[in-house]
């Protein structure tokens, strides 16, 4: 973990009103660069959008990144998924994987003080005030205890009680910037609040931390902290201090083809083993969460953001993945209707053009599953699969809302792991761990 942080920042604006009012003064700038960019547009009619985009990404991330929380978290997914934003977006929004400004010391004291009624002095050995790290929910400090040295997480005051109202905030934004239908962002909506509800429970996510970490121990090159529940609380987390590099840091070393391949085929396994075998996923993969340790293993540090799969939306769609069920028209047209690709009340024209089409993008999609060897370097197979995401994303078909809402973080869940391992340049053994499949469905009521 590095210490080059940004900027401290003293003060949080915590209250409804005071949240409001900087997404207020947002919309303002925002509105400023529109008539900026059509003043110069009027001299130069040939003027693309891209200082646009830049100008607004810019004062948007840093809105979003004083406000911290939900907010800044719905940047950071959308900066995941490549087909939903201009470049401009995707790169600033991609800052708060790594860094956010970090909270000042009285404040994290004040933290410590509200849950333990003690400061961290008074219960570590030593403990750092200067952050080591600071994403969109909280920040990592470095502490001491008993000889260990320890990582210990703080939310930002505030996050955890500010969800709901953050993202009605921050709606118009989305909406804007996605061009989605208002059906559709609402079930986009509903369940990024559900997720970051149970990513802000901190208790939530040290049982969970316990409970995953201790199911994929015997997974090969993965390891993870270990937990101390009786000095975590609902806003603060203390782990063992995992050394390593994030994967940047860890590219940037130039490493071996080989050591790729072993991160890689590690970042496989973790995910496809839980998908499969725990019908449950850590659902946020980007790369803050994770580090190359000194030896060669892969760290995983956060397990704030869980998906789990019911069986009605796990067996139509891996089927699908990872069968010849599209061979079988009947079938796959059931398995559409249950997660409710294809509608009841669609014309046969519409069932003809659906049909189609998501046997197409689920087909590219399926592409690692399909043989036992998959070589993520290949950029044409992403060029392909963000060529067709870019393609949908334009379509009118498309722009009312189908599909159940677990693919939101499943699709995002795996588009994320596709994304680092395409970043490691690995090829990895895709026959680890495989889905488990149906070739028969029940009829949708």
């Amino acid at each position: 973990m590095t210490n080059d942080s940004p900027k401290e920042q003293n003060s949080i604006p915590t209250t409804k009103v005071q949240r409001s009012a900087k997404f207020v003064t947002t919309g303002i700038k925002i509105g400023g660069n529109y008539v900026k960019h059509y003043s110069k547009k009027l001299f130069n009619p040939q003027m693309d959008k891209s200082e646009l985009n830049e100008d607004n990404a810019a004062d948007i991330y840093e809105s979003l990144s004083e406000l911290k929380g939900s907010a800044l978290k719905v940047a950071q997914m959308l900066s995941m998924d490549k087909n939903l934003l201009p470049q401009a977006y995707t790169d600033k929004f991609s800052q708060s994987q790594y860094n956010a400004p970090p909270l000042s010391g009285p404040l994290i004291v004040q933290t410590f003080k509200k849950y333990f009624g003690k400061t961290p002095d008074q219960i570590y050995d030593k403990f750092n005030v200067k952050s080591s790290n600071a994403a969109s929910i909280g920040q990592v400090h470095q502490a001491e205890l008993n000889g260990k040295k320890l990582a210990v997480k703080i939310q930002y005051p505030g996050v955890g009680d500010s969800i709901s109202s953050d993202l009605k905030l921050v709606k118009p934004f989305a909406f804007r910037m996605l061009g989605m239908s208002e059906k559709e962002l609402d079930v986009y909506m509903r369940e990024v609040e559900e997720r970051l509800l149970e990513e802000t429970d901190y208790e939530l996510e040290v049982r969970r931390s316990i409970e995953f970490s201790n199911a994929c121990a015997n997974l090969n090159n993965v390891v993870f902290p270990k937990y101390y529940p009786e000095l975590s609380s609902k806003r603060i987390i203390t782990m063992d201090w995992l050394e390593g590099q994030h994967l940047r840091e860890f590219l940037s070393t130039n490493p071996s083809q080989e050591l790729r391949n072993l991160i890689g085929q590690a970042l496989w396994d973790f995910y496809n083993f839980q998908q499969h075998e725990l019908r449950a996923v850590h659902a946020d993969p980007h790369p803050g969460n994770f580090m190359i340790t000194p030896d060669g293993k892969l760290g995983v540090i956060d397990f704030g953001c869980i998906k789990e799969m019911p069986a009605d939306f796990y067996y139509p769609f891996f089927s699908l993945t990872s069968t010849n069920l599209f061979e079988n028209r009947n079938e796959t047209l059931k398995a559409f209707k249950q997660l409710d690709m294809i509608h009841e009340n669609d014309t046969p024209q519409q069932i003809e053009f659906y049909f189609g089409m998501y046997k197409q993008m689920i087909s590219l999609f399926a592409k690692p599953y399909i043989n036992n060897k998959f070589d993520f370097s290949e950029a044409s197979f992403f060029e392909e699969l963000y060529g067709f995401g870019e393609k949908v994303a334009k379509m009118p078909e498309f722009k009312q809302a189908r599909g159940v809402k677990h693919f939101i973080y499943v699709n995002r869940t795996n588009f994320g792991l596709y994304n680092i391992l395409h970043e490691l340049k690995a090829e990895v053994n895709t026959h680890t761990y495989k889905p488990h499949v149906l070739q028969e469905f029940v009829e949708a009521d």
